[in-house]
């Protein structure tokens, strides 16, 4: 569902666990920006013993994607199959955090669009459990993209530039750059798009404005 209001506009809604129970489902099976992150995320640990945590993990489908030397942990609101690795815990009304661990690696992806005005505070909380040599992985929608589309649930919709100034505020940005370019305001399917799209990692001029569905961002925290 396409909505062309701007984020002023939108209701500081935060969806609950009836919404992400059958919301979640959607990612049960690895769409295209799971499947680039997983890449990107077993390139950083490089075959190195890793705790990791999913912040927003869903049905937890990422940990299906990633090498076995990564230690999956897991944190949402809507937990379908219980396990001690996942903890399911209101992100918004609670603290980023699980069992009082540090993490090598932490990724949210296709996580701040949902959260309002919170999204400076979970920034910090997630700054706080990233080891100090660790990195932060974030997806944000490139809302300036030429077929500008906003999904109905969002309530945190900003250009891409300010999410990234809000970024930097814990963090430094190592890298970011488009998780796809295409033509449409959606992840590639077609397999002529969608494999040079996963090895490309780099911002175009002009393109990457107008083309990028979404951003990755690699971080390291500004206290380490």
């Amino acid at each position: 569902m396409s909505d062309q209001r701007s984020g002023g506009e939108l209701a500081k809604v935060y969806h609950k666990k009836d919404f992400w129970i059958e919301e979640n489902q959607k990612y049960a099976r690895p769409h295209f920006r799971m499947e680039k992150a997983a890449r990107i995320i077993n390139r950083i640990a490089g075959g190195r013993s890793c705790d990791l945590l999913d912040v927003g993990c869903g049905p937890a489908t990422l940990a299906r994607l990633l090498d076995p030397n990564i230690s999956y942990h897991g944190i949402d609101i809507a937990i379908h199959e219980p396990a001690p690795n996942l903890r399911e815990v209101d992100i918004v009304e609670n603290p980023i955090t699980f069992a009082e661990m540090s993490f090598d690696i932490v990724i949210a992806q296709g996580l701040f669009e949902y959260l309002g005005n919170r999204q400076g505070e979970k920034f910090a909380e997630i700054a706080k459990i990233v080891r100090p040599d660790g990195t932060f992985l974030t997806s944000y929608v490139n809302f300036g993209h030429h077929q500008r589309q906003v999904y109905w649930p969002y309530s945190n919709v900003q250009p891409i530039a300010d999410f990234r100034d809000g970024l930097a505020r814990d963090f430094v940005i190592r890298k970011w750059f488009p998780v796809a370019y295409n033509w449409g305001h959606s992840e590639p399917n077609r397999p002529v798009v969608k494999v040079p799209n996963m090895y490309l990692n780099a911002r175009i001029p002009f393109l990457a404005a107008k083309l990028a569905v979404e951003f990755f961002f690699i971080c390291t925290p500004r206290n380490a």
